[in-house]
């Protein structure tokens, strides 16, 4: 566990002068059409998974790359940690995500998450919010866009009991575009709360698409279970393998 903590050590270190050092290189995106952006947020979320396979001994697994579909989409994630809102960039051409409206006042990173057109909202406005965000997904995603969504509102610990949010079910009735539901075990490896980094191998499943017009109830349930499903073989998976690695399985936090 002393190796752990001074790899996790390092990474932190490593962390954010990596992220300031591409905050710089795409310093000329800000003049450029959006797609330069994105393409210099994937090399910084690219570093990021290099420096946790050498620092951490982190590998990182995509299953079912084949089964992404192209043009506007909804991708409905599990989110377990910070590593998703990064990495699941790398697939698609046009991502956007919800964010925190706070934000967009942090100098620099603020700009670039204007510039990316990503959807800010005050999540203090409840029902408004909702419709804000729906207003723009419907919005983005005619434009071809992918709408990158957490069912569940927030991160959840592994092996926390599900809490989805009736709001992807109305955006998906909304757009009018496929689904894409992504298991995923992040949370093993990169907590919330905590800078320790575990080793092992993170694993993310993107799975079989839901075709749009399915009924409310329907696509609530369809894309709770299979993303469950999956992510409880993903989570028992990785927790094996950790106990073999180190010895036992970190306890998680506390939702």
């Amino acid at each position: 566990m002393v190796s752990i903590f001074l790899r996790s050590l390092l990474f932190n270190i490593l962390f954010y002068p990596n992220f300031v050092f591409w905050a710089i290189v795409a310093l000329p995106t800000l003049a450029m059409p959006r797609k330069a952006l994105l393409r210099v947020a994937n090399w910084w979320a690219q570093s990021n998974i290099i420096l946790m396979r050498i620092v951490c001994n982190i590998r990182v697994e995509y299953r079912g790359v084949e089964k992404i579909p192209t043009g506007p989409l909804i991708v409905a994630a599990k989110h377990q940690s910070m590593w998703e809102t990064i990495s699941l960039l790398h697939f698609f051409d046009e991502p956007f995500f919800v964010l925190k409206r706070e934000l967009l006042r942090i100098p620099l990173f603020g700009q670039y998450l204007v510039k990316a057109n990503m959807v800010a909202i005050d999540r203090s406005s409840g029902a408004r919010a909702l419709k804000q965000v729906m207003r723009r997904a419907a919005e983005e995603v005619k434009h071809g866009r992918q709408f990158v969504i957490f069912p569940e509102g927030t991160r959840r610990p592994p092996g926390a009991p599900p809490d989805y949010k009736g709001g992807v079910a109305l955006i998906y009735a909304d757009c009018g575009v496929p689904c894409l539901p992504v298991a995923l075990n992040s949370g093993l490896f990169w907590p919330r709360r905590t800078f320790l980094r575990y080793p092992g191998t993170l694993v993310v499943e993107f799975l079989d698409p839901l075709p749009p017009g399915l009924p409310r109830d329907a696509f609530m349930t369809r894309i709770e279970s299979v993303i469950e499903e999956a992510t409880n073989r993903l989570v028992a998976a990785g927790q094996a393998e950790q106990a073999q690695l180190f010895g036992r399985v970190p306890a998680p936090v506390k939702a």
